[in-house]
């Protein structure tokens, strides 16, 4: 679901958000429109909003993981995580976490890849959420929700900074609340 369909229809704060994400034409590759978070992240006014409406919606819901999907949900997660009373968990991509990992493979909107997360990052019964800058096919988040599911989590809900407009409603990813700030900007040229 998407902000303004919970309660934050006409806060001025998801305006602020979309007015700071920069969008870059053809990149990576022709026909798409990357969302680009660089400039929400020089403007500390809007980043402070991103982080704030998290922190509202997640403060009251015993969450105790943040699992930031690589690499921008590792911008968005550790404040949250602190300010919540979590711990963050980092997903990484192949080859770039020590010790044991478990791994799961999935499909981008441009290609394949495959997230990998500690095994001993997560204990059992612990309530989970999955943040991204992003959601564009569901394909990471979701291999998110299995990674930490399979290590014994409960996913409580994945949240995104960005979301495409098929996510309005009560939209699920494997069973899974998603939550989205924003839809992209110049969606018109996107072709996912």
């Amino acid at each position: 679901m998407f902000a303004v369909e919970n309660g934050l229809q006409g806060d001025p704060r998801l305006q602020a958000i979309s007015d700071a994400i920069r969008v870059i034409p053809h990149f990576p590759k022709t026909g798409i429109m990357f969302q680009d978070i660089t400039t929400l992240l020089l403007d500390p006014v809007a980043f402070r909003h991103v982080v704030d409406i998290f922190v509202d919606r997640y403060k009251h819901m015993n969450i105790s993981l943040v699992a930031g999907v690589e690499a921008r949900g590792f911008i968005f997660g550790p404040p949250i995580a602190l300010a919540i009373g979590a711990k963050f968990i980092p997903l990484r991509k192949p080859g770039k976490l020590p010790g044991r990992v478990i791994s799961e493979e999935y499909e981008l909107e441009y290609g394949n890849d495959r997230l990998e997360m500690s095994m001993e990052a997560v204990k059992t019964h612990e309530r989970a959420l999955v943040i991204d800058d992003l959601v564009a096919t569901g394909g990471t988040l979701s291999a998110s929700i299995n990674l930490l599911e399979r290590a014994g989590a409960e996913v409580v809900e994945c949240a995104c900074v960005v979301g495409l407009p098929k996510f309005k409603g009560h939209c699920k990813l494997k069973g899974k609340p998603l939550y989205v700030l924003v839809e992209p900007s110049q969606l018109e040229e996107i072709t996912f």
